[in-house]
């Protein structure tokens, strides 16, 4: 059963979610402040945040970079923050999804379906070296959801890996946004939305020596990103 830790300062919300979410199978634990939810994390395992943003003392921001400190685990923003930019804030601090309030709960919870897929398939899976694509000095395993450049080992969520498995498996080939929207995610892409853009951003960060003048993931503009070394040398 997995477990769900949903951290929010509004208690009817916390229950809300709890009780739609035990409804399907989950075992769901609810803390109403930050301090409160590190101190859930430091004696038992999770393997999903749902996070509200604005909560007084430890916020969810904060509270996402200290989990990002040591756990992939995925995370989920709550806000009643709806513009671009929170949005973008709550992803490059580490949040795989931002839901906005008032928020459909179906939609919730297939987003946590989705997400718990992901995490779980990526980090129970186990495999060889054999699985692993190799684009220049990056390795990328399948099986084993590692990432190395030359020689360095990079972590990253599973949202990140997903992306980046995608790209590696057809180097050179350029994919929408809205294409790697739709096959990560696996849900309707809207035109203003730029979640890929900042996770892009994020895997740049991680893989590259020079973000903004990018070895590997390229930016082919107005069609999409591809994922090539400099130079084109695969292997």
């Amino acid at each position: 059963m997995e477990r769900i830790l949903v951290v929010d300062d509004e208690r009817e919300i916390a229950d809300l979610i709890k009780i739609y979410l035990t409804k399907e199978g989950y075992k769901v634990i609810t803390a109403n402040s930050g301090a409160q939810a590190l101190a859930i994390l430091e004696r038992e395992p999770v393997q999903l945040l749902i996070l509200d943003i604005m909560m007084p003392g430890l916020n969810g921001l904060e509270l996402c970079r200290r989990v990002r400190r040591d756990s992939n685990v995925p995370i989920i923003f709550l806000s009643a923050r709806a513009g671009d930019m929170d949005k973008v804030e709550g992803l490059m601090v580490g949040g795989d999804d931002y839901l906005t309030k008032p928020f459909n709960m179906l939609e919730l919870t297939a987003r946590v379906r989705a997400q718990l897929r992901r995490y779980l398939q990526l980090g129970s899976s186990g495999g060889a070296a054999g699985s692993s694509l190799v684009i220049g000095g990056l390795v990328v395993n399948i099986d084993m959801h590692q990432v190395s450049v030359e020689g360095r080992e990079i972590k990253l969520t599973p949202t990140e890996f997903s992306i980046l498995a995608l790209l590696a498996a057809s180097p050179g080939r350029v994919f929408p946004a809205e294409e790697i929207y739709s096959r990560v995610w696996q849900e309707r892409f809207f035109d203003s939305d730029n979640t890929v853009m900042v996770h892009i951003r994020k895997l740049r960060e991680k893989i590259e020596d020079n973000p903004r003048q990018p070895r590997y993931i390229k930016t082919v503009w107005g069609v999409g990103y591809k994922l090539e070394p400099e130079g084109g040398s695969l292997r």
